[in-house]
């Protein structure tokens, strides 16, 4: 990425600002720190900053696969400033999260190699963002058999690994729709989901057989 172009001194306060106002309005028990970028992984991302987050509500931010430290990693960087194509130097944390999802994402890449080179049938990853997608494509850039390219735009931009003699690149897969939920406990034509149509001892629909012996009487 060549030169550091974000500095703590320069950054650093713009980022405590936005931090502190959102930590307080939503009420969490976090306390961050932020620093020089470092990595054990300078190959697959080499950050200008880093922010590390600790405190008792750091679970909240590295449930599902980290969604909201996430999050608030891109509502930063579009608080201070930053370009998309500048959103690798700047990288939250917390438990080191980073590492192992790096670590994860190597593998997963080498995984999918491996299983294209033997069936020549594409593998797609799920949606991700641009700075796990470049890891997925750094981690199979030296790959001769295979390759990977991105297909997708916005929120389904996904990585596919192909094999290296591949014309046409496959669509990207969309997530299903949720199906839409009626009213709780209730199925169609108004009774519970999955209740029995109820039958009197004559067979036939709940009172139409009284309603025949009145009619005789």
């Amino acid at each position: 990425m060549g030169e550091k172009k974000y500095t703590v001194q320069d950054a650093g306060p713009r980022i405590e600002q936005f931090l502190n106002t959102v930590i307080r309005l939503a009420g969490f028990k976090l306390n961050y720190a932020v620093a020089a970028g470092e990595t054990p992984h300078p190959d697959f991302e080499n950050p200008d900053l880093l922010v590390r987050f600790s405190g008792p509500d750091v679970e909240l931010l590295l449930a599902n696969k980290a969604e909201l430290l996430l999050a608030l990693e891109q509502l930063t960087m579009e608080a201070i400033g930053m370009a998309p194509e500048e959103h690798s130097r700047l990288c939250f944390d917390a438990n080191d999260h980073r590492v192992l999802r790096i670590e994860e994402l190597r593998m997963s890449a080498l995984a999918a190699a491996e299983r294209v080179k033997k069936t020549h049938v594409p593998f797609h990853f799920s949606p991700m963002n641009s700075r796990e997608r470049r890891i997925l494509h750094l981690a199979l850039r030296d790959q001769t058999e295979v390759r990977s390219e991105s297909v997708g735009e916005g929120p389904i931009r996904q990585v596919v690994v192909v094999p290296s003699d591949m014309q046409t690149l496959p669509e990207p897969i969309r997530p299903p729709r949720p199906r839409p939920e009626g009213p709780p406990g209730r199925g169609p034509g108004g009774r519970g989901p999955g209740a029995p149509f109820r039958r009197d001892r004559r067979g036939g629909p709940p009172g139409r057989g009284r309603d025949r012996d009145r009619r005789r009487g």
